[in-house]
């Protein structure tokens, strides 16, 4: 068991710290469990025998058909707060139960049919190329008794897929399931580390994925490179999501890129913005970089306003420049001397040799 509670069958996706862990009230909250499968998928079944599950725990659950096998994630209040967030409704639906904790019989299927998912998969993908179907089967997770396998597979187009079903069904023995999933998903699946250095965000908390547009690339001013702003599933970066907000309630107090500065020597073009610092940077060229000024966003409003009144200012930054007093360092306890101990050492020497002097006239001549 790792450091987060979590048994060696589950990888440590998609954890989520119980906050209210130890609170009385909340640990006999609700007799639902948040349970974990092979990777990202979750379920929540009603634990109706009262058995005394704690996170980490193996336990034997309800499945169709069958039982499947799985860990506990969370327990308590907090899985009433889970299974709001992801709109999980038990009103008038067939709730799943957790049967007991899994023995060893089952964690001996259960490793059985784990064995054997690698290999289920590269068949499965020479069945559906050997029947022409454009999709790509990207993982294969079998039932905690192997009685049922899910396929999980990638298509940019809708598939026909019920010969493929027949196909698995007698090469595997097994009941079928496709799910498709999108590149995110798989991404999510299959898990990674990010240029950030980091475990992709997609595989370790993120649970709903967001649409990600190059216009909030645009608003951070992010260089337009493909390369740099696609993640490993090729699709854009959805840490670009993270500061969007920050950036655009910062820019509400900045004024317009489209607007220009007139001087009296030249006409000023936005070239570039620093957000946070609320700093312009302005070129004389709309294309290039040329005769570059930055100016404050205090600034850029004067000269608007000015510009309105059809007043040109001799420069773009302040005509008179404010000097700030320059404030020299001194050292008034002469601490950054290296010869601040010379003065007392001289003296001290010239101390100790007038009393050598003085002892030795009142020493007694022999």
């Amino acid at each position: 068991m790792c450091r987060n509670g979590c048994s060696k069958i589950q990888n440590c996706k998609l954890n989520t710290y119980d906050w209210l862990c130890g609170v009385p009230d909340a640990e006999n909250a609700t007799d639902y469990v948040e349970v974990q499968f092979k990777n990202t998928r979750k379920g929540y079944f009603l634990n109706s025998a009262r058995i005394p599950l704690e996170k980490g725990d193996v336990i034997a659950v309800e499945a169709m058909p069958g039982h499947d096998i799985g860990t506990v994630t969370l327990t308590g209040k907090l899985v009433l707060l889970q299974m709001k967030k992801n709109n999980v409704r038990t009103d008038g639906t067939e709730v799943k139960r957790v049967y007991r904790k899994a023995k060893t019989v089952d964690l001996v299927k259960y490793e059985e049919a784990k064995s054997r998912e690698h290999e289920t998969m590269i068949r499965s993908r020479q069945i559906a190329a050997d029947l022409g179907l454009d999709m790509k089967i990207g993982d294969v997770e079998y039932q905690g008794d192997g009685n049922k396998a899910i396929f999980y597979y990638i298509a940019d187009e809708r598939v026909d897929f019920r010969q493929l079903i027949k196909v698995l069904a007698e090469t595997f023995r097994v009941r079928i399931e496709m799910k498709q999933i999108g590149a995110r998903q798989e991404a999510g699946r299959i898990g990674g580390i990010g240029p950030c250095g980091r475990e992709l965000c997609c595989s370790c908390w993120m649970s709903a994925f967001v649409s990600v547009s190059t216009v909030a690339a645009r608003y951070q001013d992010i260089s337009m490179n493909p390369q740099k702003l696609a993640g490993q599933c090729a699709k854009l970066k959805c840490c670009i999501n993270y500061e969007i907000d920050a950036y655009v309630e910062a820019q509400q107090y900045l004024p317009s890129r489209e607007i220009v500065l007139e001087t009296k020597e030249h006409t000023y073009y936005h070239c570039k913005t620093d957000t946070f610092r609320q700093e312009i940077t302005f070129s004389t060229d709309k294309s290039f970089a040329v005769n570059i000024v930055t100016i404050s966003a205090k600034r850029a409003f004067e000269v608007i306003g000015m510009n309105k009144k059809g007043i040109k200012p001799l420069s773009l930054d302040a005509d008179e420049k404010p000097q700030q007093p320059s404030l020299d360092s001194h050292d008034i306890l002469g601490q950054e001397s290296l010869t601040r101990f010379d003065g007392t050492n001289s003296k001290k020497r010239k101390k100790r040799r007038k009393h050598e002097k003085s002892d030795l006239k009142a020493k007694p001549k022999h």
